[in-house]
């Protein structure tokens, strides 16, 4: 059997096989589903500084091959995280990731502050590329100046492994990878959403509460898979690859592309099993072509 071991920085998964925030909760929801444990890491929902209401109703619409969400960031803050969920998520034998998200660099630098002394918890990702959120999220992500004021003041006040997640409304997200890289990111995971909107014809009205939201599932995939490879040829750090990743097969492209793991999100809310099912898939691939390790493929398409 193929070893399925990769390291992102400091951070040792026992397979490439990660979980996207905000598509598979605190991870405690899906226990009766999946072996957590056997995850290679769990990126728990987005938190922030303080608590958030998200948007209103409707926050999800169905599209061809995906699904189109402005839920807003609702979550009751990095407190209530450290307080009253932490306890919990730390008995899970994997990696705990928190997604964190603000509105100024210093409220993402507070928050990812408050989580720096959290045992069981080893990274943190850095949402700069939300596409809901009108105060903050996505704006410091789409400009290179914007993404390292953000990464620049985290880097100062948190000591662990530091993953930020990039934005695919840009003209150069290698660029802006760069850029994050230099300003002492370990990491890098991509595609976030894409911009959409979606239109009820017969009610001459939005479908989304705010008009627009973030794309996501089969349908954002080639983008992501391109720009991926695109990141992965421009930074020396590890590359975390997701979007629309719902097989074995879609997770081996991203690791030919140059993703040293992948992230697998919309899928969970098909098929909550989705991820045992890409990770034993990619085993039995290996071991069908005659590799060792999943680290054989890893950037093996120039």
């Amino acid at each position: 059997m193929a070893d399925l071991n990769v390291k992102i920085s400091n951070l040792k998964l026992k397979n490439p096989v990660m979980t996207a925030s905000g598509t598979f909760g605190y991870g405690l929801e899906f226990q009766d589903f999946v072996p957590l444990n056997q995850i290679g890491g769990i990126i728990v929902k987005g938190t922030t500084l303080n608590p958030r209401q998200g948007n209103d109703y409707p926050r999800m619409v169905e599209t061809p091959k995906g699904m189109l969400n402005c839920v807003g960031l609702q979550n009751k803050g990095v407190d209530y995280f450290v307080e009253h969920i932490y306890p919990e998520v730390s008995k899970i034998d994997t990696n705990i990731i928190v997604n964190v998200s603000g509105n100024s660099p210093d409220t993402y630098a507070e928050a990812a502050e408050r989580l720096n002394g959290l045992e069981h918890v080893p990274a943190i990702e850095l949402n700069i590329s939300c596409p809901n959120v009108k105060e903050g999220g996505m704006s410091f992500g789409v400009t290179c100046s914007g993404a390292a004021s953000v990464v620049r003041e985290v880097r100062k006040r948190y000591n662990k492994t530091l993953i930020v997640k990039l934005s695919p409304n840009v003209t150069d997200i290698a660029s802006i990878a760069r850029t994050c890289e230099a300003e002492g990111a370990d990491a890098v995971s991509l595609i976030n959403t894409l911009m959409g909107m979606s239109i009820d014809i017969e009610k001459r009205a939005h479908r989304l509460s705010i008009r627009t939201g973030g794309l996501s599932g089969p349908a954002v995939k080639p983008v992501a898979v391109r720009m991926v490879y695109d990141v992965a040829h421009a930074v020396k750090i590890p590359v975390i690859g997701l979007g629309g990743i719902s097989t074995a097969a879609d997770a081996i492209e991203f690791l030919m592309a140059g993703a040293t793991a992948i992230q697998i999100g919309t899928a969970n809310f098909v098929d909550p099993q989705v991820t045992m099912k890409v990770r034993d898939g990619i085993s039995d691939w290996l071991d069908t072509h005659g590799c060792n390790s999943v680290t054989e493929i890893i950037g093996c398409v120039d």
